[in-house]
């Protein structure tokens, strides 16, 4: 446990989440999150879903792994162990789900690590048994790209990955706002989330991939089905996206960094605009997407998200605490819980285990933290 003391959540959680309460009249309400009788996207509320309690829990039942410099990126091999990116490194690393056991594939070639930038965020092939083909996004000397490496573990540790074939260059980078989280939906699309690098106008080009949702095939081509054909701009508007996840109706969720006052949770849509840098938060304006829910910026400062017993988990940096918003459908069904707060520092990564449960990434050695000894370390956390 760390020597930190959490911090008393503000009034932007203390939500009003009694069905056919509306929120108010700015559509900045204090609630945090909308009235379950409003939908995200401004159509009608899909068919009633049961709700997970409004009440959750938290339960560290064991720290996995200590001692990781810089981890960002995490994906579950088929086996249950785990590979986690080093951002600052540019290396992968395989865990040991069971032991804890690291052991370095290797470097990924390319990788120019600066600021908030270097080697982020992995997800493994759809087709990973058979192609053994693991999918990174890094920050280069001109731009973040995405590129697939083949893994051979029957070679040295530190030589098992094949060389980077790029599957999508140009994304801008900067020494902020690179974004960085990639991961495969239920499609079978390769989804990337980018930052508009502080560089705010990007996020409102629709020509530029940056401040954006990216949707591809895994070759990297547009996918089928794209707002614009020729486009792997899925939604745009946004200001750092680097949290995705998929509900268990397929639903699109993502998290993303407001600047001076609202952290954002978004349910996405194809073609939606989602604000930045018009709207930061909950604004009502026409033509962008509210948050379906929101917290200062010292509360959350989001990353990682993942869904897991009916809820959405996401990792806070600055907040130094881990959300839980359970869902009833597209809407939080109850006031989003606070966990973990301040025990383990700044929270990079969220992913489900398979099991209910989660894994959680710690990232206190990010140069924003104040790392003590073990940091940082991937934690097995059981979850309701």
């Amino acid at each position: 446990m760390r020597r930190r003391t959490g911090t008393a959540l503000g009034a932007t959680v203390l939500l009003l989440l009694v069905a056919g309460c509306s929120s108010g009249g700015d559509g900045a309400d204090p609630a945090g999150t909308r009235s379950p009788s409003r939908s995200a996207s401004g159509t009608a509320p899909g068919p009633s879903v049961s709700a997970p309690p409004a009440k959750g829990s938290v339960r560290v039942a064991a720290t996995l792994t200590e001692d990781l410099k810089s981890p960002w990126g995490l994906a579950a091999l088929p086996d249950g162990d785990l590979l986690v990116s080093s951002r600052d490194e540019g290396t992968i690393t395989r865990v040991d789900a069971e032991t804890g056991r690291k052991t370095v594939l290797g470097a990924v070639p390319g990788v120019a690590p600066g600021g908030e930038g270097g080697l982020l965020g992995l997800a493994l092939s759809k087709d990973f048994a058979t192609d053994r083909q693991v999918y990174a996004y890094f920050t280069t000397e001109s731009d973040n790209r995405i590129a697939r490496l083949r893994y051979d573990e029957r070679k040295p540790a530190g030589q098992q990955l094949g060389a980077p074939d790029t599957v999508l260059r140009g994304i801008p980078k900067g020494i902020v706002h690179n974004g960085g989280r990639i991961a495969f939906g239920p499609d079978g699309m390769l989804y990337a989330g980018t930052g508009e690098t502080g560089n705010t106008g990007l996020a409102q080009d629709r020509k530029s991939l940056g401040g954006k949702i990216l949707r591809m095939t895994p070759d990297g081509r547009p996918a089928p089905g794209n707002p614009a054909p020729g486009s792997v701009v899925y939604s745009y508007g946004h200001r750092n996206v680097q949290g995705l996840a998929w509900d268990g109706a397929k639903r699109l969720w993502a998290a993303e960094f407001g600047q001076n006052t609202w952290d954002e949770l978004n349910l996405v849509e194809a073609g939606k605009n989602y604000g930045w840098p018009d709207v930061e938060g909950r604004g009502g304006k026409a033509g962008f997407v509210d948050p379906v829910a929101q917290w200062r910026t010292d509360e959350a400062s989001p990353s990682g998200i993942a869904y897991a017993q009916g809820s959405i988990w996401m990792a806070g940096l600055r907040g130094e605490r881990l959300w839980r918003i359970p869902l009833a459908g597209a809407e939080p069904s109850a006031a989003p819980q606070a966990f973990l707060e301040g025990k383990y520092g700044r929270l990079r990564t969220v992913l489900a285990t398979g099991g209910g449960g989660l894994w959680l990434v710690t990232s206190e050695t990010d140069t924003r933290g104040t790392p003590g000894p073990g940091d940082d370390r991937i934690l097995r956390l059981e979850v309701r």
